[in-house]
């Protein structure tokens, strides 16, 4: 825990040392008019201080003194307490009121409902502004905005087509990479493509503490692994991208199934070993509903086609899919045991092929154990 600084306390309020004059005077049964002639001011000008629209000078401190035998330091240090109080006061004022004329604007470019779930956002302006200029990694309000308008997100901003909300996407990415920048693993083994597919694949085999024992075989290897629910109206599957020295995957679990789990993680896989290996400048979301112009970008079918062959080798696929007619349970799964993968993977991918999700319906479960 931080240790408090007094110093850098502000006040929520100013105590006059006329107030506690006039509990003086109270405590021991003087009268103001009493009090005014014996120390020789004008009971309008006591009754001034006493109110706290006076201050008490070195003057008056002495004569004070005099009266009721407390120290004139005592009462100057209570008048110059109460001055810097008042500054306090005032300079906090001024900061709060920018403050929240800046949330005001930054609020607008920013996720507000989703890193309020994060709790991130807490409903503070000062503390709120510090935490999205971290989420973000800006300084100003300006960088904020040329940060949501980089190349990376600029396709989704103007999108017409793409029905997302383009904020909260933007605000789920900078949210995950926040995160993937605190994680500190060993450095990425390049070579490390064969043993770490089939490392992957067993787990999802034996799919106990899968989503840990992923995390853990993917670090191993120097790769990050972000899980975060997605934001609303955000139909986001992944996210890869560079974190430091290390690829990165985030995964929402948005449909919390093994199958998906398992083709979202390997095509993000692809994104790694095909495209992010040789450019730490690219990063790829993988949006279900995206753009033509976005799914038939060649990266997009290559880290598809990574995700099919490295579940399944094309070859032994392909023979499977020509006998599909027979979709019996048992005939996936003995075809899914011969390859020491989860029959789930196999039954989705069917589904997909054959567009016909009916086909889910089915005793092999599906759920991510």
């Amino acid at each position: 825990m931080k240790p408090i600084n007094l110093y850098e306390l502000k006040p929520a309020f100013a105590t006059h040392p006329g107030s506690i004059l006039a509990d003086e005077l109270d405590a021991r049964g003087i009268k103001q008019l009493e009090f005014s002639l014996l120390i020789g001011m004008q009971k309008s000008q006591l009754n001034e201080i006493i109110k706290g629209k006076r201050s008490i000078n070195a003057e008056l401190a002495v004569l004070l003194e005099a009266a009721l035998e407390i120290s004139a330091e005592f009462w100057l240090k209570a008048q110059n307490n109460h001055d810097l109080a008042l500054v306090k006061i005032q300079s906090k004022v001024q900061e709060t009121t920018i403050a929240i004329a800046t949330w005001n604007m930054m609020k607008n470019f920013v996720a507000v409902k989703f890193l309020k779930l994060q709790k991130i956002i807490i409903g503070e302006p000062t503390k709120d502004i510090e935490a999205i200029k971290a989420i973000y990694n800006v300084k100003s309000l300006d960088e904020l905005v040329l940060a949501i308008n980089t190349p990376q997100f600029a396709r989704f901003r103007k999108s017409t087509t793409l029905q997302e909300d383009k904020t909260n996407l933007i605000g789920w990415v900078k949210y995950l990479e926040f995160q993937a920048n605190k994680i500190e693993i060993k450095k990425f083994n390049e070579n490390c493509k064969d043993d770490l597919i089939k490392q992957l694949k067993l787990a999802l085999f034996e799919n106990k503490n899968l989503l840990q024992n992923i995390k853990n075989i993917l670090q191993s290897a120097g790769i990050k692994v972000v899980y975060q629910e997605k934001a609303d109206k955000v139909a986001v599957d992944g996210y890869s991208f560079w974190s430091n020295e290390n690829p990165t995957i985030g995964i929402t679990l948005r449909h919390k199934r093994i199958d998906n789990f398992a083709f979202t993680l390997f095509h993000e896989l692809g994104h790694i070993f095909l495209h992010l290996k040789n450019d730490k400048s690219l990063s790829f979301i993988d949006l279900v509903k995206e753009e033509k112009s976005q799914k038939n970008q060649k990266e997009e079918i290559e880290a598809d086609n990574f995700a099919k062959n490295n579940l399944v080798a094309a070859t032994e696929w392909n023979q499977f899919f020509k006998k599909s007619n027979n979709l019996q349970d048992k005939v996936i799964i003995d075809f899914a045991e011969s390859l020491k993968i989860h029959p789930a993977i196999i039954r989705g991918r069917l589904c997909f092929e054959l567009d016909n999700y009916g086909l889910s319906k089915t005793s092999i479960s599906y759920e991510i154990h």
